[in-house]
């Protein structure tokens, strides 16, 4: 059985594409083209599982339409919209020194200092050139800067990343 913390998330199924099966997969991260993978895992009813791609094609940078095997029907397709998207952290091409953001949600945050958890990573903000953590701590949300300078490490086995806070950041 596949579960989360052996996955992460890289986008959604919209809406069928054609009568023959066809669904839009609006993705994040373009990982299932770097790496030689066949499947995709998708969230259904609660469960992940893994569907095996025929084939895809990229329609803009942001979106592809996915053949999955089985599905080859409309109303199959439909099914599976706004299903979330996963992939499996064993097929990944990320590795400590290089990752894409989409890899570490869901990882914890250790300050390099204190070697404390700051909280667990729940989104990256890179809608801008200053990259920002979303983490959430005692049940708060804070805002971390994602600097490169900031960060010491990162370990994709343990999940984690250890990162010096910039002075007074925790008490904002």
């Amino acid at each position: 059985m596949i579960t989360h913390e052996q996955v992460y998330r890289i986008g959604r199924i919209g809406k069928p594409h054609g009568v023959k099966g066809e669904v839009s997969l609006q993705f994040s991260d373009d990982v299932f083209d770097r790496v030689d993978a066949d499947y995709l895992v998708l969230e259904t009813d609660g469960i992940l599982v893994p569907f095996f791609m025929e084939e895809y094609r990229f329609r803009n940078d942001s979106a592809a339409l996915v053949k999955f095997e089985g599905i080859d029907t409309q109303e199959r397709a439909r099914e599976l919209t706004h299903c979330d998207v996963y992939f499996p952290y064993s097929l990944s091409d990320g590795n400590e020194q290089q990752f894409s953001w989409n890899e570490i949600v869901g990882f914890s945050l250790i300050d390099a200092d204190t070697q404390q958890p700051v909280g667990e990573i729940t989104a990256i903000d890179d809608s801008t050139i200053n990259i920002l953590f979303h983490v959430e701590r005692d049940g708060e949300e804070i805002l971390i800067p994602a600097s490169d300078e900031l960060i010491q490490s990162v370990s994709m086995d343990q999940r984690e990343i250890e990162i010096t806070l910039p002075d007074g950041i925790l008490d904002l």
